[in-house]
């Protein structure tokens, strides 16, 4: 039998007289079944895929530590529940041996609106909610993988599971965290989701990070309205737009906050909007991620006007539904308020 006639999934991959499964294969290296998976990955419409062993993040687990000792995770409790499970992916799922990271791009060329009876959304949820799309596709590649793959067994992890989804990118090869705190890439920018996919058997893996090419840039911390990136590579939570927008829970926007929304509704993407690695994004070849009607640009009046009936409906499939109705309207009365004031005073 030749070295790639297991890839049909009627060809399945012999496991060892113990039952191990592809490690001791008598065809298959892990070199052979890294370069597979990643094809297949690629098929699935992933655009970067790395492979790493599943060890512990000591440094970030340390860091993680540092970040939370600041109280920079804001209202995010959970942030801080068992940090140990966060930086170790074997406390997650205990039989992980492998990590395959994959990144999707999702950039659409859509123009924001700039006026006071619209709220800008942020970019990644123009379209249908990306951990659906991304999931999806990851649960097909660990579908494939069991049938060819004799006792093979994985987890699925899109942004919901403890995985810390830009440590793992950056590890994997896929690219390097930002100034700004997101995974850069050369070929997408930073427009691209993340998602992992852990495994029970070795793998020939990636060794080479990318190198760091922000350089002496600081265009997103010059940039941030609100001091967020307090300094390269560290985001204070309670200073962040995205943050107060989406995850806050509280009945008010932080006055410090409110007062430069900038027109944001639901999360915010100035840091990654002044990148200069955003100038070669590439427009997604997914149909899901194109904005949706009223996504991109959400008009004040008709967001205060939602029931909750009429929410459901409109952000079934959409991440939007992450802020919760009562957090979307709060933020529209804020931008309204904002915009009141401004009038009031004679700004434009």
């Amino acid at each position: 039998m030749s070295g790639i006639a297991f890839v049909h999934p009627s060809d399945k991959i012999p496991t060892s007289e113990a039952g191990s499964p592809v490690g001791q294969s008598r065809w298959a290296s892990p070199r052979e079944l890294a370069r597979l998976i990643k094809e297949r990955a690629a098929a699935a419409g992933f655009e970067k895929v790395g492979i790493v062993p599943a060890h512990a993040l000591d440094r970030e687990f340390d860091q993680l530590g540092e970040w939370l000792r600041r109280g920079y995770q804001g209202e995010m409790k959970w942030m801080a529940r068992d940090p140990e499970m966060r930086t170790d992916p074997r406390k997650l799922f205990p039989a992980a041996r492998s990590v395959i990271v994959v990144a999707k791009n999702y950039y659409t060329p859509a123009l924001h609106e700039s006026d006071d009876e619209t709220g800008k959304v942020s970019r990644y949820a123009w379209g249908d909610d990306y951990h659906d799309v991304v999931g999806t596709r990851l649960r097909s590649l660990l579908s494939w993988i069991k049938e060819i793959i004799p006792g093979a067994e994985g987890k699925v992890c899109v942004d919901i599971q403890p995985m810390m989804d830009k440590a793992w990118a950056v590890r994997a090869g896929l690219g390097w965290l930002g100034k700004h705190t997101n995974v850069i890439t050369t070929e997408y920018g930073s427009w691209v989701f993340i998602g992992e996919l852990l495994l029970n058997f070795e793998l020939e893996y990636d060794t080479q990070p990318i190198e760091d090419h922000c350089g002496s840039c600081t265009l997103c911390i010059d940039a941030c309205p609100t001091g967020a990136i307090v300094e390269p590579y560290v985001l204070d939570s309670n200073k962040c737009i995205s943050y107060a927008t989406i995850e806050l829970r509280a009945d008010e926007i932080p006055a410090e906050v409110k007062e430069n929304l900038d027109g944001w509704l639901y999360g915010c993407d100035i840091c990654q909007d002044v990148c200069p690695w955003n100038r070669f994004a590439q427009v997604t070849d997914e149909t899901r991620f194109q904005p949706r009607a009223g996504n991109a640009n959400a008009e004040l009046s008709e967001v205060l006007e939602l029931t909750p009936e009429t929410y459901a409906e409109r952000f079934r499939s959409s991440a939007m539904k992450r802020a919760k109705l009562a957090g979307l309207q709060r933020n529209a009365r804020a931008l309204l308020e904002v915009a009141q004031t401004k009038a009031n005073s004679g700004r434009v």
